[in-house]
């Protein structure tokens, strides 16, 4: 009951947090577009192709309301964002929420894929650290990772695209959204991350492999990949919940470039028109949604985490003793 308690306390702690870092970074963001140079409506309305009038150009501020002081506007597109309301797009007239939402399933299934990608390479490499003798090439596996972040997900896309496009003609460039060209679209993105989780799930395993209860369940005839599964795989993933959050902006950044090198029309390619034409209610929408997605997934991992694990309190721990409690992201 008393765990109950602390833990309905942490989470109430977290969500207040999370709340707190979505307001600032859609703050954050509103105040940097705000200060950038040029404005985008007397840019596009005084050119003299579209031939409109100064009482039409002030109309038209006024129903953006531009002209009203910054923190009026701020204050305006807050309470809209929070409703769900993110706009109209200056350059296309349509709702940003609708623009957002044509394109937001091609990057989710995307990242998506990546992550799956990219948690069976990091398992499968760790798994054969671990059972695979070290004259079979241990040592090389173990460099993988070290390999993986070292080669930019752009230079692997080029590589993929090049090598089964190209000259093996399993996908083609004109359909980037088939299934071959998503996968190796997702084995792109995917490389990366699977490198810190890798790392973190090897460091893991050689920590819980020399403990006292891997020996005595050695000792007993337990086979090497049963006491990876039963017993070395658990403690040694909790780390991996971590990591999986932290790199989901990771993921999503890199969706935007590898998007651009495959051709897919998603969330990098709405940016990148979007900047282009100095759109700012995408923009901030594009950027405040972004920020939200990653501040939940570490809000879940942040609850998650104490479940998990009954070592983590959610409480500080009393004076004198080390407190457990994961780091807030």
């Amino acid at each position: 009951m008393r765990r109950s308690t602390s833990y309905l306390r942490y989470a109430g702690r977290r969500l207040a947090q999370a709340a707190a870092v979505v307001l600032l970074a859609y703050v954050f963001t509103f105040v940097v577009i705000s200060v950038l140079p040029g404005d985008p409506v007397t840019n596009t309305l005084r050119n003299p192709e579209n031939g409109f009038t100064e009482e039409e150009i002030a109309r038209i501020v006024a129903y953006y309301g531009l002209d009203q002081p910054v923190v009026v506007q701020l204050w305006q597109s807050l309470t809209h964002f929070l409703v769900g309301d993110l706009g109209v797009s200056l350059r296309s007239n349509l709702p940003v929420a609708r623009l957002v939402a044509e394109v937001v399933p091609s990057t989710l299934a995307l990242a998506a894929s990546a992550l799956a990608v990219a948690l069976i390479l990091a398992f499968g490499i760790a798994y054969a650290t671990q059972n695979l003798p070290r004259r079979y090439g241990q040592g090389l596996l173990r460099a993988l990772p070290s390999l993986f972040l070292s080669v930019p997900a752009f230079v692997v896309g080029l590589l993929l695209i090049q090598v089964f496009a190209f000259q093996l003609g399993l996908f083609s460039v004109i359909d980037p959204d088939s299934a071959w060209a998503t996968f190796f679209a997702a084995v792109a993105l995917g490389i990366p991350v699977s490198a810190q989780v890798a790392e973190v799930l090897i460091t893991g395993l050689d920590h819980e492999s020399r403990q006292e209860y891997a020996a005595v369940a050695r000792s007993r005839g337990l086979g090497q990949a049963r006491l990876f599964a039963k017993h070395l795989l658990k403690p040694s993933s909790l780390p991996v919940v971590t990591v999986v959050a932290l790199t989901v902006g990771e993921l999503l950044g890199g969706a935007l470039i590898i998007e651009t090198i495959f051709g897919r029309t998603g969330v990098g390619s709405l940016v990148q028109r979007s900047v282009s034409t100095q759109d700012l209610p995408v923009l901030q929408a594009v950027v405040s949604l972004a920020a939200v997605v990653f501040v939940v997934v570490n809000l879940l991992a942040d609850l998650l985490y104490p479940l998990l694990d009954p070592r983590v309190r959610p409480e500080p721990a009393p004076e004198g003793r080390p407190a457990l409690e994961r780091s807030a992201s």
